[in-house]
């Protein structure tokens, strides 16, 4: 049986789809380059805010992850996944474009926590993917209760995401984000579910040292075997 061919909707943002490249490239089992899968990626930096569309009537960002999706599927993609948590909520339209299955991100951090006995979790993640509810429609009926940050902890969060990482500034001050993150845990969060494409990046790069649930892990591994690779 032939591998699969994984396709990435990317650009949203370019380092957030470099993640999950790297994730899946490290998670394969392979002893030379011949064994590894085969990946095309579409970083479509043109697709509009997902947050700025849901929330404040920015541009609507469908066409272009449809269009994404298209090529992707032209370029031979077998299967389709996302480096972006927000984008979630297009996800039917995104499906309805392309005849390959498209992985769904949220719903594979609900089944990894499911099945690692977790009851309780703090979500983190942009306005867009907290107030649709998004994790909360996904994780219905699984056991899992989501806690979210207080009104302050939601702005330091999307001041890391936005100022620190998209931005690129190496030298932001993301103690406000750790605080918030701090605070879900003494309510009794067991873990954090790193919510936005951003954030296992902002973790490292900012040395917050927590324990977390990294969506974009979760997607990786699961394309991996969808592919018949191997995880490691």
């Amino acid at each position: 049986m032939g591998k699969k061919t994984i396709g990435i909707i990317g650009g949203m943002g370019p380092l957030a789809t470099a993640d999950l490249f790297e994730k899946i490239v490290g998670h394969t089992k392979a002893a030379c380059d011949q064994e590894h899968l085969h990946v095309v990626i579409d970083s479509n930096t043109n697709i509009p805010d997902r947050t700025a569309a849901l929330l404040h009537g920015g541009a609507d960002p469908l066409p272009e992850l449809a269009k994404s999706a298209g090529r992707l599927e032209k370029m031979g993609a077998d299967v389709l996944i996302m480096p972006c948590n927000t984008a979630h909520n297009y996800y039917d339209g995104i499906a309805a474009a392309v005849s390959v299955p498209v992985l769904h991100m949220v719903r594979l951090t609900a089944q990894a926590l499911v099945e690692r006995g977790v009851k309780k979790a703090g979500l983190l993640a942009t306005d867009g993917t907290v107030r649709t509810g998004i994790y909360q429609k996904s994780f219905a009926g699984s056991g899992v209760e989501l806690l979210t940050p207080d009104e302050a902890g939601q702005r330091a969060v999307m001041e890391m995401i936005y100022q620190g990482v998209k931005a690129g500034d190496m030298a932001f001050d993301a103690q406000p984000a750790r605080r918030a993150m701090e605070r879900l845990l003494a309510a009794g969060a067991e873990v954090l579910i790193l919510g936005c494409t951003e954030l296992p990046l902002a973790v490292k790069l900012y040395g917050i040292a927590l324990p977390a649930v990294d969506p974009t892990l979760e997607l990786a591994l699961e394309a991996i075997r969808f592919a018949g690779g191997e995880t490691v």
